[in-house]
């Protein structure tokens, strides 16, 4: 049996000014650096062998945080870009909310939370998925395989698409799915693979 521990970045500079980030490369805010740390607290038990993180900041700079606090371990760190935040496209650096007031909260649902919602030159759900789930189950499935207990940084999009595939989540049923900032999932992994178990840590707000 191993665990699958999946962390959402911390707060960044635009989860705090409501902006949609996507591939824009935007660092964690004071807040996000305490949700980190948070994060590693109620990790700390956990012998942890692999470390995914994507090649964003965000991620890269919770998984810092994390580390400072479970140092004590030794890690080998992986970066997969697989695992980036869904590209918002037209939208990017658009403020989320001021979206939702122009186009309604119907439309502004879709694009936000639905699974196969086109975003003018970005990604749907859909598509991260298609990224993220094949890497998930080349690169990280194995190791769980073998015993590891494995620790993922990534965003809220892309831990959405895993999440969806773990816990076989409609399509339909997706869109209700938040991860906040900080967040923490700990799925137990058998030696098939298969989910046995599924534990929420962490924060339970800032779903920006």
């Amino acid at each position: 049996m191993s665990k699958l521990i999946l962390v959402r970045h911390g707060q960044s500079t635009y989860n705090k000014q409501g902006l949609w980030a996507g591939k824009t490369d935007v660092p964690l805010t004071d807040q996000g650096k305490v949700e980190a740390q948070a994060a590693g607290q109620e990790i700390k038990g956990i012998d942890i062998a692999t470390v995914f993180v994507t090649n964003q900041q965000r991620t890269q700079e919770t998984w810092t945080g994390i580390e400072r606090v479970i140092k004590d371990q030794s890690f080998n760190l992986i970066v997969a870009p697989q695992f980036r935040e869904r590209d918002y496209g037209d939208f990017t650096g658009q403020n989320k909310w001021e979206m939702k007031e122009k186009y309604g909260e119907e439309q502004w649902q879709r694009w936000r939370r639905g699974w196969n919602e086109p975003i003018p030159n970005g990604e749907t759900l859909k598509d991260v998925y298609e990224r993220a789930v094949p890497y998930y189950q080349s690169e990280v499935l194995p190791k769980l395989k073998e015993g590891q207990n494995v620790l993922v940084v990534a965003s809220g999009n892309s831990l959405r698409a895993l999440v969806k595939f773990l816990d076989g989540i409609s399509d339909d049923d997706i869109s209700q799915l938040e991860i906040p900032t900080g967040g923490i999932l700990i799925y137990d992994i058998d030696y098939n693979g298969q989910v046995t178990a599924k534990e929420q840590r962490g924060a339970t707000e800032n779903k920006a």
